[in-house]
C-alpha cells in the first residue's frame, strides 16, 4: 500500500472548507453542530473497522536514499540536532505520529510514546526496531500521577515532537479508549448546564475524556513538566504539529472549526511550549498543517480518515509561509517530512510556520530544504 498513490479527489470537501461557508453557515448554532457531530458518531453510524488490518509499507515521495548528504546547517551550534541523537515522539502510534516516527528514524534514534503498543503498530516498524522504541503511557491519566510513565521516554531525549490531537467536535476520538461513543456524555453535559457549550465542554474535560483542552493543552503542559523533570542530556528543540487557524480563530470558516475550542486549546498549547522553549533555553518550532489526507486511514474519525480521500495526483507540490496565512490540506506523508527536514537541516527554529499541498508534482528533497530554509 503505496500512500503517495491513493487518488480519491477531495475536491467537494475543499469546495465545503473554502467556498462553501454561506450566510447559512455563518449563522449556524453551535449547538446544533454539536448535535449533528454527537449523533452522526453515535455507535448506530460509526463505520466498521476490520481486525487485522495489515498496516502500509510507507514509501515517501521524497528520496532518502543511502547516497543522499545532509547538507550542512546553518547556524549550527549546541542546540543543533545530530544524526544518532534521540527524538521523543508523542503521540507515535497516530496516523501522522507513526509516520513522523517512521521518518524520523532514518536519521535519529527515536522513542515514541504511544497509548498501546499494539502487535499491528510494532508491526508498522518492523525492520526499525535498532531505532525506534516504544513506550506506552496514556497522558490523560498521568495528571494525577505526575507523568511518571513518560519518564522514561523522555530521559534521553534531546528534542520533542508533539503528534498529539483530537477531532474538532465530539466524535468517538473524545472517548478515553478513542473506541467508543460519547454521544450520551456530551448530551448529558449540555442539559445538566442548559445548553452552555462553554460550560457542557468544561464537564467533559472534568470526565477525562480526549477533549482538545485535555489533549491539546493540559497534556503538552505535563509533557514539557516531564521533560523538564526527566532529561538527562542536552535539551535541543520542541516541535508541535498544530493546525491552520490557530491565529485566525475570528475569520471564517475557523469559528466553526473552533465551536468546541479545539483551536483556543492549539493556542494554549502553542504558548505553553514557546514559555518552556524560553524558560529552559531550547528551541521551538510550531508546524500548521492545513485538513489532513492520505493514508494510513486507520485509528481516528477525521473526515480525511473516514471517507479516505487523498490529493489527487495534480496536487502534491508542497507550499511553506511563515505564520497562518496559507488555506489548502496537507497529506500526512508532506507533514511527516516537513518535520523531519526541519531537524535535518536546521530550520524553522523559534517560528511558526504553516505547510500545505498545492497543484503540482511532488518536490524534490532539495527544493523541500531550500524553501524551509527561505522562511
Amino acid at each position: 500500500l503505496d500512500i503517495t498513490t491513493y487518488s480519491t479527489p477531495s475536491s467537494s470537501i475543499a469546495a465545503l472548507s473554502k467556498k462553501g461557508m454561506t450566510r447559512y453557515a455563518l449563522s449556524m448554532s453551535i449547538i446544533t453542530l454539536l448535535f449533528v457531530n454527537t449523533f452522526y458518531h453515535c455507535d448506530a453510524f460509526s463505520p466498521t473497522f476490520i481486525g487485522g488490518f495489515a498496516l502500509p509499507k510507507i514509501q515517501f515521495p521524497w528520496d532518502n536514499s543511502e547516497n543522499f548528504q545532509f547538507p550542512s546547517a546553518s547556524g549550527e551550534n549546541s542546540s543543533t540536532l545530530k544524526p544518532g541523537d534521540t527524538i521523543a515522539v508523542i503521540g507515535a502510534s497516530g496516523n501522522v505520529g507513526k509516520l513522523v516516527a517512521l521518518r524520523l528514524s532514518d536519521t535519529y534514534k527515536v522513542n515514541g510514546v504511544v497509548r498501546s503498543a499494539s502487535s499491528e503498530l510494532k508491526q508498522f516498524f518492523e525492520g526499525r526496531e535498532d531505532r525506534v522504541k516504544l513506550f506506552e503511557s496514556d497522558l490523560l491519566e498521568e495528571f494525577d500521577q505526575g507523568g511518571e510513565s513518560l519518564l522514561p521516554a523522555l530521559r534521553d531525549a534531546n528534542a520533542i515532537v508533539i503528534c498529539t490531537g483530537t477531532t474538532a467536535f465530539p466524535t468517538n476520538a473524545w472517548s478515553k479508549s478513542g473506541e467508543f461513543s460519547v454521544t450520551d456524555e456530551v448530551l448529558k453535559s449540555l442539559v445538566d448546564n442548559k445548553f452552555s457549550v462553554k460550560d457542557a465542554i468544561g464537564d467533559l474535560d472534568a470526565l477525562g475524556l480526549n477533549t482538545p483542552n485535555n489533549v491539546d493543552d493540559r497534556a503538552n503542559s505535563l509533557v514539557l513538566d516531564c521533560w523538564k523533570k526527566a532529561g538527562k542530556v542536552p535539551k535541543k528543540r520542541v516541535i508541535m504539529l498544530s493546525s491552520i487557524g490557530v491565529q485566525r480563530r475570528a475569520t471564517m470558516p475557523f469559528p466553526i472549526l473552533n465551536a468546541c475550542g479545539v483551536l483556543d486549546a492549539k493556542a494554549a498549547g502553542e504558548a505553553s511550549i514557546k514559555k518552556s522553549a524560553e524558560e529552559q533555553g531550547y528551541s521551538y518550532t510550531i508546524i500548521r498543517p492545513g485538513q489532513l489526507f492520505g493514508g494510513p486511514y486507520d485509528n481516528n474519525y477525521y473526515l480525511g480518515t473516514l471517507f479516505q480521500l487523498d490529493k489527487d495526483a495534480a496536487t502534491q507540490d508542497v507550499e511553506v509561509g511563515k505564520g497562518d496565512e496559507l488555506l489548502g490540506d496537507t497529506l500526512r506523508s508532506t507533514l511527516a517530512e516537513v518535520t523531519a527536514q526541519v531537524c535535518e537541516v536546521n530550520s524553522g527554529k523559534n517560528m511558526d510556520f504553516a505547510v500545505v499541498n498545492v497543484k503540482g508534482d511532488a518536490p524534490t528533497v532539495e527544493m523541500v530544504q531550500e524553501r524551509l530554509q527561505a522562511l
